[in-house]
């Protein structure tokens, strides 16, 4: 076999086995989804009564490890994974330790006896700590095995490919390299946290700049589709879901093209992790055109992988950082978001401001609406159980079913992945897109659902 062959089939065969599993919907018992997160699921079902313990092993190895490491001993300091994964600032440190003590005692339902309003119940309750253990419960499983899998997508040309195709259409679009596609793809498809996975790779190997892994992270990560029918079934109103998920798939567009030309998205710099890694968005003038310029950067990036060994050790080490680094901050901030949703008007107060803007908008229970708008800033799922709890009519539940979806920004997941990862991204910031990608989901949302429910 020549070397070109070899090339071609190195970069042909790991990348078609990595479109299968991560961007290729399956239909299983009338259920869309992709090859991963079906692997996850029969993998949770048989071992998921294990799962919340694990939580708590991992968490609890963590919080343990980050706090030694504030005293740099030798054994993690020499080590380039555990260094990485376990030395942070002592904020990060306290986070760590607090999701570690919120996954214990809601392991162990401590506070259950402790009245209504105990502080052990509100940390522990099934609102608030039940909810993010379950989270990180089905997370666990879905990192270890994306972790080991996408590199079918990373290491083997297929980025460069799609990128040298697409370019031409995303940057202008978007304003981000066209490898950012099969983040989109994945995450729209998939799984948002596939997609916040995938970005955060690109973007601490060098290939995606501040700017361009901010955008991606924070307009192309996605809910699926089947949790999307699940919160338009919580309002019951699953007859449309067709119109539905067509205008969250037209919303999430819209917000893709605005939000990177506003602050505070505009104001990121395109600086590099890793210098000299981005490829060039110009075609070279010996290549007649972007599909021959693509597959020549496909076999130059397969060319550089160095074998079974480097793909293991990619995969060992995503699997860690989001073990250890992620899975304790998504427990802490969660936790803490829905104990500020549930025991608290915080949220409500917050959701105040919007009344004008509903009002306007001629939305029906226009108080019942703002009381949900802030609250999907902690978790997804919360606003359409408060409005289906509601007297609202049907155009209302369906309003907040689709913006509870469009503003993808929830803490308990998608937003504490971002927060935990390397992503160039802090708190204020992400509640100011959070905002945006609010307002714009309404004004293009409520005419329209004035014309279905008319």
């Amino acid at each position: 076999m020549n070397q070109e062959l070899r090339l071609k089939l190195l970069f042909i065969i790991p990348s078609a086995i990595g479109i299968l599993l991560f961007m290729v919907p399956i239909l299983v018992h009338d259920t869309w989804t992709i090859a991963v997160k079906l692997l996850a699921d029969i993998i949770n079902g048989a071992v998921g009564t294990h799962l919340p313990f694990l939580c708590c092993i991992i968490l609890t190895v963590s919080s343990v490890l980050a706090f030694l490491a504030l005293f740099k001993p030798h054994f993690i300091m020499k080590n380039a994974i555990l260094k990485e994964c376990f030395r942070c600032t002592p904020v990060w440190v306290v986070i760590r330790i607090l999701g570690c003590v919120f996954v214990w005692l809601t392991y162990f339902h401590a506070g259950e006896g402790g009245g209504k309003n105990g502080i052990l119940t509100a940390i522990s309750g099934e609102g608030q700590g039940g909810v993010a253990l379950d989270l990180i419960s089905g997370l666990v499983i879905i990192f270890a095995i994306a972790s080991f899998l996408l590199p079918l997508l990373l290491d083997f040309g297929l980025l460069e490919f799609i990128g040298a195709l697409l370019t031409k259409y995303m940057r202008p679009v978007f304003q981000v390299p066209g490898r950012a596609a099969v983040d989109c793809i994945t995450s729209w498809i998939g799984d948002g946290t596939l997609g916040v996975m995938l970005t955060c790779n690109q973007y601490e190997g060098g290939y995606y700049s501040e700017k361009e892994a901010a955008i991606i992270s924070t307009t192309f990560s996605a809910v699926s589709i089947t949790f999307s029918l699940v919160v338009l079934n919580q309002v019951g109103l699953t007859q449309y879901f067709g119109v539905y998920y067509l205008l969250i798939c037209f919303v999430g567009i819209v917000c893709a093209i605005i939000c990177p030309r506003i602050p505070p998205l505009s104001l990121k710099k395109n600086y590099y992790l890793v210098p000299g890694r981005v490829m060039s968005e110009d075609i070279p003038k010996e290549y007649k055109n972007s599909r021959e310029y693509g597959l020549a950067l496909a076999m130059k990036r397969v060319s550089e992988h160095k074998g079974a060994g480097e793909f293991f050790y990619n995969g060992l080490k995503n699997c860690v950082g989001m073990w250890f680094a992620v899975l304790p901050t998504v427990m802490c901030i969660g936790t803490v978001a829905l104990i500020v949703a549930n025991y608290t008007p915080v949220f409500r107060i917050l959701g105040m401001p919007f009344m004008p803007l509903l009002t306007l908008l001629r939305v029906p229970e226009a108080t019942a609406a703002s009381s949900t708008l802030m609250v999907g800033f902690a978790d997804m799922f919360t606003p359409s159980v408060i409005i289906a709890a509601s007297s609202a009519p049907d155009i209302t539940r369906f309003i907040v079913a689709v913006i509870s979806v469009t503003q993808v920004l929830f803490l308990d997941e998608v937003g504490g992945l971002i927060l935990a990862s390397k992503l160039p991204i802090h708190l204020l910031e992400l509640f100011q897109i959070f905002l945006e990608r609010t307002i714009i989901s309404l004004l293009i949302v409520c005419p329209v659902a004035h014309l279905i429910f008319h």
